[in-house]
């Protein structure tokens, strides 16, 4: 009796083929779509920010590392790739505090998400290291659950440990994963990050200047010194290439008690009152 000839859905070789590519994309809406659901998770709050950012702890001690080198290096003059180490150190534990106050801001919407009837406003990140694991760890240390929406790359990308296995999601494509940070989404809370940040920002911006999201959503931009120096808004009007009151479409704050008061109350006015 010949073989029985393999069902196409059970050919890998034709699933991971350019002619299946519809059925990835399919599956990577239809499977999240799944076990969100499965998880009772209604809508999410999304952290944005770099990936390179350190927790304090870590920052210092790779400080003190290179200061070390270089007090056994022996050398009356430092040399310059040593300085340069030590200038980006220098800055790593500057930054650091972005780390720090995205656990403080997601432990305190946690909290208020247990508070709530039923967990609302899931802490959801990229599901890597920076930001992100400060995210997700925040959430774990207020005793919740969280989101990591992964995406495989070549570099720098690997999911945190702070991720609960049922609500660990790997990615292929980008813009999949894009699509579910922002179709569950009711806030976004936007870190200092590179490109990969400013292009989760600007996207969102547009799709909410655009009225394409037919639901609210707030935008906190988190850290003002840094977003005065990285992007000038104000001279987008001035260039009329924006509209004075696109400024309105997002909040700058601080603090982690002044982002998480701006968001409960926005959240509970928008969705939580009758």
């Amino acid at each position: 009796m010949a073989d029985q000839p393999i069902k196409a859905y059970k050919d890998i070789d034709f699933l991971n083929s350019p002619d299946a590519r519809v059925v990835r994309i399919l599956a990577e809406y239809l499977e999240p779509q799944r076990r969100l659901r499965q998880q009772k998770v209604h809508d999410t709050v999304v952290f944005f920010g770099s990936a390179r950012l350190l927790p304090r702890e870590d920052a210092l001690q790779e400080k003190e590392e290179i200061l070390e080198a270089i007090r056994r290096s022996g050398k009356k003059t430092t040399p310059k790739s040593m300085l340069d180490q030590l200038q980006r150190a220098e800055t790593m534990v500057s930054t650091s505090r972005y780390y720090e106050e995205a656990v403080e801001l997601a432990r305190l919407l946690t909290q208020w998400s247990l508070s709530l009837d039923r967990q609302r406003f899931v802490v959801c990140s990229g599901g890597g290291p920076g930001i992100m694991e400060a995210a997700n760890r925040g959430a774990h240390a207020a005793g919740g659950k969280s989101i990591g929406l992964n995406i495989s790359l070549p570099f720098e990308q690997f999911a945190n440990k702070y991720i609960p296995p049922e609500l660990n999601f790997e990615f292929h494509y980008f813009f999949m994963r894009k699509f579910w940070f922002v179709y569950p989404a009711k806030a976004i809370v936007v870190f200092p990050g590179g490109f990969g940040t400013l292009d989760e920002l600007m996207e969102i911006l547009t799709l909410v200047q655009t009225h394409k999201l037919r639901k609210d959503i707030y935008i906190v931009l988190y850290g003002e010194e840094f977003w005065n120096r990285i992007v000038n808004f104000q001279e987008l009007v001035r260039q009329a290439v924006i509209s004075p009151e696109d400024l309105s479409l997002f909040k700058t704050c601080n603090t982690p008690k002044e982002a998480f008061n701006y968001l409960r109350r926005k959240l509970t006015d928008r969705y939580l009152t009758k």
